[in-house]
């Protein structure tokens, strides 16, 4: 196999006393989906925070396609080529699709001094990203608010793949999603992995998870609990894991079955 695309070594952050994370340890490869799971707490979100430059670790060493990286700010990660689409997907409902779709990176048109932006190229650009993630907008001018969460979830991933991300990190892109939503967006996540772009897919959702990862990492109170490849665990193994184990087993016995 081709070395990791980004590998986190024993990562920690502290907060003051408070260790948030305690030597993780994670790679991904170009391609591949490796789901980070966990319950609330498990410190997913500190160390994807970690891994995209907005906290700096306070130990461990974070290697991108070979190098290693210190990242001061997002900024250093995204001219690095990693992306992350948060849960609030950074939009702003009441402005066109295309402009959340450039923002910050307007394409200019010059008419002598006078710069402004070339709508006609944006527009065209948008509908046809847009459209190879199965999304056809009625216009590019539609307010992303009329969107719904996932077809906004597909407008901020198509951003990052068209912007150049080689590592894209979706943070619970699925979880205030229908079922319809949820599947195209899985399906989009799919499209970005064949492009060979590395995906980080935080969930807590097993069956979400099953449905894109290649591989799967438990977070359990900021330690790696295990990581496992797609047909080496099940879907029971890894609730259970991301439970702990004992504690799953003891519900299940008081509620007399499976949970």
């Amino acid at each position: 196999m081709d070395a990791p695309l980004i590998e986190m070594r024993n990562i920690e952050k502290h907060f003051g006393p408070v260790i948030a994370l305690g030597g993780v340890s994670i790679d991904v490869h170009a391609g591949e989906v490796h789901c980070l799971l966990g319950d609330n707490g498990a410190g997913k979100s500190t160390f994807i925070k970690t891994m995209s430059g907005v906290h700096k670790p306070s130990a461990g060493t974070i290697l991108f396609e070979g190098k290693e990286m210190n990242f001061n700010s997002p900024r250093d990660a995204m001219e690095a080529g990693i992306a992350t689409v948060y849960q609030d997907l950074a939009m702003i409902p009441l402005m066109s699709v295309t402009r959340n779709f450039w923002m910050g990176n307007e394409p200019i048109k010059k008419f002598g001094p006078i710069r402004v932006m070339d709508f006609a190229r944006a527009n065209s650009v948008t509908m046809e990203e847009m459209k190879k993630m199965g999304i056809n907008l009625r216009e590019p001018g539609q307010a992303v608010g009329t969107l719904s969460g996932g077809e906004r979830q597909t407008v901020a991933i198509a951003r990052a793949v068209y912007f150049g991300a080689k590592l894209l990190i979706l943070d619970e892109p699925t979880s205030a999603l229908g079922v319809r939503q949820t599947s195209n967006v899985l399906a989009n996540v799919d499209k970005v992995r064949k492009q060979g772009i590395g995906v980080v897919f935080i969930t807590h959702n097993v069956r979400h998870a099953m449905a894109v990862g290649d591989r799967f990492t438990v977070l359990n109170r900021g330690k790696t609990l295990g990581t496992a490849a797609r047909g080496d665990i099940t879907p029971e193994e890894l609730q259970d894991m991301m439970a702990g184990g004992q504690e799953m087993a003891t519900l299940e016995s008081s509620l007399g079955g499976t949970v």
